[in-house]
C-alpha cells in the first residue's frame, strides 16, 4: 500500500513540473512576465498570453512577429500595424495612450496586467514559421520606439498535425 501510493505521489509531482503542464513565461529586467498555456500549437490556432507587472505608465504592442535578432525591433508581424484597433495577431496596449489612440488601444488591468487572445499561424507574410523563428512578443509602442528594454519573446513551435 505504502509503495502505491508512493508512486502514485511522483507521478502526480512529475506531471506537476512537467513542461507540458506548465506556462511558458518570458520575465523582463523590471519584473514584468508575459506567458502562455503552451508554446507548441497546430497552424491557425489561437493563444491566450497573460501580462503581469507592466509598467502601466509604458504604452506596448503585443503581437506575434518573426524573431528579432538582438536589440532590433520585432518585424515583420502578424496582423502587420494594428491602425484601427481590431484584429487578432496585434495589440496596443496603455493606460496613458495620446488623444488620438481613442477606440485603438486596450488599457492596462489594475497591476500592469492584461490578458489577450492571439492568433498564430505558420506564415507571417513570405516568412515560413517552420523555418524562421516567430514568436509571441512584447515592445513599447511607437511613443518609446528606440527602448528595447522593454522587449520579451516566447518562441513558438508548430506541431505536425
Amino acid at each position: 500500500m505504502r509503495l502505491s501510493h508512493l508512486v502514485a505521489v511522483m507521478a502526480a509531482t512529475a506531471l506537476a513540473i512537467s513542461p507540458a503542464a506548465a506556462d511558458v513565461s518570458a520575465t523582463g529586467s523590471f519584473g514584468e512576465r508575459i506567458s502562455i498555456s503552451k508554446s507548441s500549437v497546430k497552424n491557425s490556432q489561437v493563444v491566450t498570453v497573460k501580462g503581469t507587472g507592466f509598467d502601466e505608465t509604458v504604452g506596448l504592442y503585443l503581437a506575434y512577429c518573426v524573431l528579432p535578432k538582438k536589440g532590433q525591433a520585432p518585424t515583420p508581424c502578424g496582423g502587420g500595424a494594428n491602425m484601427k484597433g481590431i484584429g487578432d495577431a496585434s495589440f496596443w496596449i496603455s493606460s496613458n495612450a495620446p488623444p488620438y489612440a481613442k477606440g485603438l488601444v486596450i488599457p492596462f488591468k489594475p497591476g500592469g496586467r492584461f490578458t489577450q487572445k492571439v492568433s498564430v499561424s505558420k506564415r507571417i507574410g513570405k516568412f515560413d514559421c517552420t523555418k524562421v523563428k516567430c514568436a509571441i512578443t512584447v515592445r513599447s509602442d511607437h511613443l518609446r520606439e528606440g527602448d528595447r528594454t522593454r522587449d520579451l519573446f516566447i518562441p513558438i513551435t508548430f506541431t505536425k498535425k
